[in-house]
């Protein structure tokens, strides 16, 4: 997308945003250059480069392979190693990083005026719904998945562990996030992995 100054010069959208950095707390998961994944999450973005919190750091150049809930699949290298992680340079075209302004305009738009969390992410029902919740302290309660997503969990129950509690869903490790009638909400400590997220997913 491209507008004109008042002197006739091309301004690329793009370029404008390059640097409007959005403080984005997205769960995600990379691919370093080993092929090896690793879980991460963002601590701030902009349509032109990524900072991650993560364990595996990687080299600077190195290039990487980057899945995130709500903005989907990026690829960058490198750059800087901040402390906790790293931070990466994305590659994409204008069209791409216009399309990311808009995401992470929107985010920061959701969590300053407290709306609730969009579902721009798929989200299934799967085949198999029945799971334990196991509570700290070694109590189980039955559920019923509700639906799901790669970073957490709509589940039907009678039982509402305070907000922030961790829980394990089946084998996969949680919080609760928030209620609704008829259940819980929580949130993943790490995202599914693309492979395993199927209608036939056992948690």
């Amino acid at each position: 997308m491209i507008e004109h100054a008042p002197g006739g010069t091309p301004i690329r959208i793009a370029d404008q945003r390059r640097h409007q950095r959005v403080r984005a707390e997205l769960l995600g998961r990379y691919m370093l250059a080993d092929r090896r994944e690793y879980p991460c999450q963002t601590v701030d973005m902009s349509p032109g480069g990524v900072r991650l919190t993560c364990a595996v750091l990687g080299s600077v150049g190195e290039r990487v392979v980057l899945y995130l809930e709500q903005i989907g699949r990026l690829e960058g290298v490198i750059v800087r190693h901040p402390p906790g992680g790293f931070a990466m340079q994305l590659n994409a075209t204008p069209r791409k990083r216009d399309k990311i302004a808009s995401q992470l305009m929107w985010l920061s738009n959701r969590d300053g005026l407290g709306l609730p969390e969009g579902r721009t992410h798929e989200r299934l029902v799967p085949t198999n719904p029945g799971v334990q919740l196991r509570l700290d302290g070694g109590r189980t309660i039955t559920a019923r998945v509700i639906d799901i997503s790669m970073s957490g969990v709509a589940l039907a129950t009678t039982t509402t562990p305070p907000i922030g509690t961790a829980v394990m869903v089946g084998s996969t490790p949680g919080r609760v996030v928030r209620y609704f009638e008829g259940g819980i909400g929580a949130q993943f400590m790490l995202p599914i992995s693309p492979d395993r997220f199927h209608e036939g997913i056992r948690l």
